[in-house]
């Protein structure tokens, strides 16, 4: 099943165009929607879960119109949103019962099943009988995924999930979407470039509302091929760097020294040497793109 959405804006009551004619194409599998704070990530997750409604535009998921029927997607939807909310001081297995009851799931068997089995996918069955509000970030997170996972969703959409997770507490989390991501439309949306690059197939730049790009990591950083050059140079230096030359990076070496990443169509000069080009690369040239 695809998710199409076309022409879809959204201006909130302060005058905020959040999204501004949102045309978006998405398939099964993995697809990573980045964009900084602020871009209108929330918002089209928001949109597209129907929390919201768009001043215009349409959203359709297979043979569902979801702005005329948002009942018949929820069906199918799984959504974890950014901040997931508290829990009550209860056992994993003992709260995910209770949702699934909710979720219709009427037979006990039925439930017990379904439960061992989103437990064990999100690594959490050795920890069913702990209360989820003693759960680390990671865990709570992961819990998310279990808990939407009950309904054997269609589409799942996960905003910011490892905003706040410690490196290994992100490494568990993204295992589980991995593993998800296989069988199910998965819509991971982020401002980490790293988490995109580590699961997704393809991906949509977001920003001011706007998608500026939407196709595959390998043919984004194919397109800067020959276009990102790289020098070391003096934190003192940046500046004058800055004026003269197209930054779109810069990161410190252990001596303190930058390492500085540049776009240009040809190269800055003889004191720079051709970079390959990253993820990141395509991300910081899109968004310095569009401010000009």
């Amino acid at each position: 099943m695809k998710l199409k959405i076309s022409g879809l804006t959204k201006t909130y009551k302060n005058g905020v165009m959040a999204l501004d004619n949102v045309d978006l194409e998405i398939g099964a599998g993995m697809f990573g929607l980045l964009g900084p704070n602020g871009a209108g990530k929330s918002s089209l997750m928001r949109t597209i879960s129907t929390l919201q409604s768009p001043d215009s535009g349409e959203i359709h998921f297979g043979d569902i119109n979801v702005l005329n029927n948002p009942m018949a997607l929820r069906k199918v939807l799984g959504y974890l949103p950014q901040e997931f909310g508290v829990y009550p001081n209860m056992s994993a297995e003992r709260l995910l019962n209770y949702f699934a009851q909710l979720k219709g799931i009427s037979s006990k068997e039925d439930r017990k099943k379904i439960i061992k089995e989103v437990l064990e996918v999100t690594n959490l069955w050795d920890v069913r009988n702990k209360s989820v509000s003693g759960y680390s970030g990671g865990m709570k997170q992961r819990f998310g995924i279990a808990q939407l996972l009950l309904n054997n969703p269609k589409l799942i959409i996960v905003d910011e999930p490892t905003a706040g997770l410690d490196p290994a507490e992100r490494h568990r989390f993204l295992n589980v979407l991995r593993e998800i991501g296989a069988n199910h439309t998965v819509i991971f949306s982020t401002h980490i470039v790293d988490d995109v690059r580590e699961l997704c197939r393809e991906i949509g730049i977001l920003n001011g509302g706007k998608i500026l790009y939407r196709g595959t990591p390998t043919d984004a950083e194919a397109q800067l091929d020959g276009k990102i050059w790289m020098r070391i140079i003096e934190r003192s230096e940046l500046d004058d760097f800055a004026r003269d030359f197209n930054i779109i990076s810069s990161n410190f070496n252990q001596d303190n020294t930058l390492n500085i990443r540049v776009y240009s169509e040809t190269q800055p000069n003889e004191t720079f040497v051709m970079a390959k080009p990253q993820l990141e690369d395509v991300y910081f040239v899109t968004l310095k793109n569009d401010r000009l």
